[in-house]
């Protein structure tokens, strides 16, 4: 990486620090911290017995040498682990509505990040395509999600192609204990679904699929050469074609909708989001259904 990049990298870096603190101090810390709770409760103290005390929490033993009662005093374990599965496939360099689906993803992880630390959890990343490009083990501080950010930014993958299957599986060697897994791609990819399913059996497995509005709806602008950035090829297309939009709007459709009952069967959250659009009202909108959940059992 050169000197100019490197420059270039570092503005970009704090322009996100800048835009994602606020939001984090605002709206996000108190939303993570109720919808991603500890891993269970510890013991902290014990204390002398109080009016209201559940009797279950005596400790007898201690009660016995004081000669009155005191009670175990848990607290929540709040330490976690949160692991942000990042896609950098070719298909993420697209985007018409004012950034590309890889600058929205970069946005997106630095918010869930700059959370995760604010609540003193550690937040580790894995950079893939067809392959796992680059791991970045959890730890914890603000100069480390920094270095993340940086990491996202700067990095040039090897390969092209979308492989989430790997991903997953080499999250599920790489995390011992239950952790937070946000995997944010456009899924150009449909064949992930039994690791997915392996995965959030044990971890709380979260997707974030980005679009870009003109692959659903391309505008008619008469015939285009359009070239798949993963695979490489190029194909002619006649936008002026009701057919043709008919069709791609139906496939579309379809795709969604499968990858939609993919996700629900595997009881994986999914959160959706275009570029352009105001991504902090769809993850709003995600931790107040979750809380909603959490409440009612």
């Amino acid at each position: 990486m050169n000197a100019v990049n490197t420059k270039d990298i570092l503005k970009k870096v704090r322009r996100i620090e800048i835009k994602t603190r606020g939001l984090v101090n605002n709206v996000f810390s108190g939303e993570y911290h109720t919808v991603f709770k500890g891993r269970g409760m510890s013991f902290s103290e014990v204390r002398e017995y109080q009016f209201g005390d559940e009797i279950r929490f005596i400790d007898w033993n201690v009660s016995a040498r004081m000669e009155r009662p005191y009670v175990k005093v848990f607290e929540e374990e709040r330490e976690q682990t949160l692991m942000i599965l990042f896609d950098a496939s070719a298909s993420g360099n697209f985007g018409t509505f004012r950034q590309m689906k890889r600058e929205l993803m970069v946005e997106m992880a630095a918010l869930i990040a700059f959370s995760a630390i604010k609540n003193n959890d550690k937040v580790g990343l894995l950079i893939f395509t067809d392959r796992i490009e680059k791991f970045i083990p959890p730890k914890k501080g603000k100069s480390h999600v920094l270095r993340l950010i940086r990491e996202i930014l700067g990095f040039t993958p090897t390969h092209k192609g979308t492989n989430i299957t790997a991903a997953l599986e080499y999250t599920r060697h790489v995390l011992n204990r239950r952790s937070i897994v946000f995997l944010m791609s456009d899924f150009v990819d449909d064949r992930f679904e039994k690791p997915l399913r392996t995965v959030a059996k044990k971890h709380d497995l979260i997707g974030i699929r980005v679009f870009d509005r003109r692959e659903r709806d391309m505008p008619n602008v008469g015939l285009m050469t359009l070239q798949d950035e993963e695979s490489g090829e190029w194909i002619e297309v006649d936008t002026s074609s009701a057919v043709f939009l008919q069709h791609l709007r139906k496939n579309v459709q379809e795709w969604t909708k499968k990858q939609d009952l993919l996700f629900r069967k595997s009881r994986v959250d999914l959160i959706e989001v275009s570029t352009g659009s105001d991504f902090v009202e769809s993850l709003i909108r995600f931790f107040e259904t979750r809380e909603k959940r959490l409440r009612h059992g």
